[in-house]
């Protein structure tokens, strides 16, 4: 006796073969990402998403100009499709190393696969002083702009199209991704600026805490250093003790700067002084949001 088939019996076991090979499918592969900094990997994750892994290089509480090409950081790079610097020298002294050892040409300098934070913003002026061992000379301008909230909103932008160029298929995530992030981090700035009095000054350490006077009322009147990356002298330190004698004001440092310069100022002129981290304390948005706040709050009045 001949019975023929019903198609209906052979449905779920097609079923159970076509389920199969979509689960066997990998997923899109995940956007290798490393920075040299926390708040540039905060933008990276903040516009990749799920779409992206990011490593960080540098710690939040290290001076980004004195890290060491570490083997560990030649590792990473060498399995990254895209490496992000802050770049104007910042990174200078230990980056092109560990470029170099990572034997990675998908992020060699020139390449889409290296993003240059630098070259897509208008920096402030450096100080420099020519000759030798004068410490820190950024011609190109002061690197320390992620402390500023609207140039990284400007740089969520940019970052979003490179993205988009080295995956494709998620530019337009990418772009809706920087935009929202942009729009939040020019709406906190304006809301913290809002809070703060204006025409408060401060003496900063370093040229590290130049842009917050690009987003907060408040003016940077002098520095602990006499150029930048020159420790401290007597002799600088009495010269600042006069020329601000009488005012008012902060003295601010970061958490890895030493704070015998800071002190000085506080004994002779009677100004508060705050140790800030500079950098976010995990790569995500809200880290760098409450990094912003905690920056604001050192002018505002209770």
């Amino acid at each position: 006796m001949r019975y023929l088939l019903n198609p209906l019996h052979l449905f779920p076991k097609a079923l159970i073969l076509v389920l199969g090979l979509v689960l066997a499918l990998p997923a899109a592969a995940q956007m290798r990402v490393v920075a040299t900094t926390p708040s540039l990997g905060m933008l990276a994750n903040a516009i990749g998403g799920e779409h992206v892994d990011v490593r960080v290089l540098a710690p939040a509480d290290r001076d980004v100009h004195y890290l060491d090409a570490r083997p560990s950081y030649m590792a990473a790079m060498r399995r990254a499709d895209l490496l992000m610097e802050v770049g104007a020298g910042l990174e200078e002294g230990w980056l092109p190393a560990a470029l170099r050892g990572s034997a990675n040409p998908t992020i060699n300098e020139g390449r889409p696969g290296h993003f240059r934070a630098a070259d897509f913003l208008e920096l402030r002026e450096s100080i420099t002083v020519s000759g030798p061992n004068m410490g820190h000379v950024h011609a190109e301008g002061n690197p320390h702009f992620t402390i500023d909230p609207l140039r990284m909103a400007t740089l969520a932008e940019a970052l979003a199209e490179r993205m988009g160029q080295l995956q494709p298929a998620q530019a337009t995530y990418f772009a809706e991704q920087a935009s929202s992030l942009a729009e939040r981090l020019n709406s906190e700035a304006e809301q913290l600026a809002a809070r703060v009095t204006p025409g408060q000054r401060y003496v900063a350490y370093h040229e590290d805490l130049d842009y917050l006077s690009e987003w907060l009322p408040v003016e940077v009147v002098g520095y602990l250093e006499p150029v930048p990356g020159i420790p401290p002298t007597a002799r600088h330190l009495r010269e600042l003790t006069s020329s601000l004698s009488g005012t008012d004001g902060r003295v601010l440092y970061a958490v890895f700067q030493p704070e015998r310069g800071a002190r000085y100022l506080q004994e002779q002129l009677g100004w508060s002084v705050y140790p800030l981290p500079l950098e976010p304390a995990q790569p995500t948005l809200d880290s760098y949001l409450s990094l912003l706040a905690q920056w604001a709050d050192v002018f505002i009045e209770n």
